[in-house]
């Protein structure tokens, strides 16, 4: 199934949709039947777990009216994470290898996932605007991601039941401030500018995608491939970073983890390349879905 959070028209509040036929939504609030979840709250909905998708099996699936994905506005499909998007950088040797020149220091390979997180407040919808204000930097950069949205939530999970905590699976693009990010010497600020983390079009429930660790995933710019990779290509596999990013920390139903990016980002190309007001970004995942966000309006 593939889950939305969308506004039906303009003014109207959000509410969670069925995405039916492929191109069309099923209001969840309007189909039949009383869900056992908030219809109008996505994170209520996964912490509501096997009820809430019996009940979407049962009800929603025979829901009769539906209206076109393009006649309503998408939101991202958690448009307001109860905390911050969990991080994983350094997770594609190519990426690690590419910006090994930038550094300063020699960095060996981590021997462990390394987490930093990005503001609630920078996610954003999957064709929403990406805010450009050159008074806080004017390195914009892009990286495409596989997005796993925790389920049944746990602390210290095994690797081996790691899976079974993940909800579903969707597509993040984690935009970065580059100067920012050197200048504080750390990822958070340079990752967390406002609107600097597109995300949906929708969550894929986990039944949805056959295998996680081999999806084709790129990053366009202007229609110009940029980065073109496969999530086979992982350092850590998805078991491991659910696994070390639960030790002594609790995950709850909607968080989100971003899993790192491949090489072909731009402040590691010669010359470095960055995003400017006007550039239309496509983030895709393919099978799981496309972002296409305008830089500045």
């Amino acid at each position: 199934m593939r889950l939305v959070t969308f506004v039906p028209k303009p003014g109207a509040s959000p509410r969670v949709g069925l995405v039916r036929e492929g191109n069309r939504v099923a209001d969840l609030a309007a189909v039949g039947g009383k869900p056992p979840f908030d219809a109008a709250d996505m994170i209520s909905l996964i912490a509501a777990g096997d009820r809430a998708l019996a009940w979407l099996r049962d009800v929603a699936a025979k829901a009769k009216e539906t209206v076109p994905l393009e006649r309503v506005r998408l939101a991202a499909p958690i448009p307001r994470p109860r905390k911050n998007v969990f991080c994983v950088g350094w997770n594609y040797l190519d990426h690690f290898e590419e910006g090994a020149k930038s550094r300063t220091q020699k960095v060996d390979l981590p021997e462990h996932p390394a987490f930093f997180s990005k503001a609630a407040t920078a996610v954003t919808g999957p064709y929403d605007a990406i805010p450009f204000d050159a008074t806080a930097s004017e390195k914009i950069d892009w990286e495409v991601e596989l997005g796993v949205i925790i389920g049944p939530g746990g602390r210290n999970i095994s690797d081996a039941a790691a899976m079974k905590h993940v909800f579903g699976y969707t597509v993040i693009n984690d935009v970065s401030a580059r100067d920012l990010q050197r200048r504080h010497n750390q990822w958070f600020k340079g990752k967390s500018l406002d609107g600097s983390c597109p995300t949906g079009p929708w969550i894929a429930t986990a039944d949805e995608i056959s295998d996680p660790g081999d999806l084709r995933l790129t990053t366009r710019v202007n229609g110009v491939v940029k980065q073109d990779s496969n999530t086979s290509c992982m350092y850590f596999k998805l078991p491991r970073i659910i696994a070390e990013l639960s030790l002594g920390l609790t995950l709850e139903a909607g968080d989100i983890i971003a899993t790192g990016t491949p090489s072909g980002v731009g402040y590691a190309r010669t010359p470095p390349e960055f995003l400017k007001p006007g550039d239309v970004l496509e983030t895709e995942i393919v099978g799981l879905g496309l972002l296409r966000n305008r830089i500045g309006g």
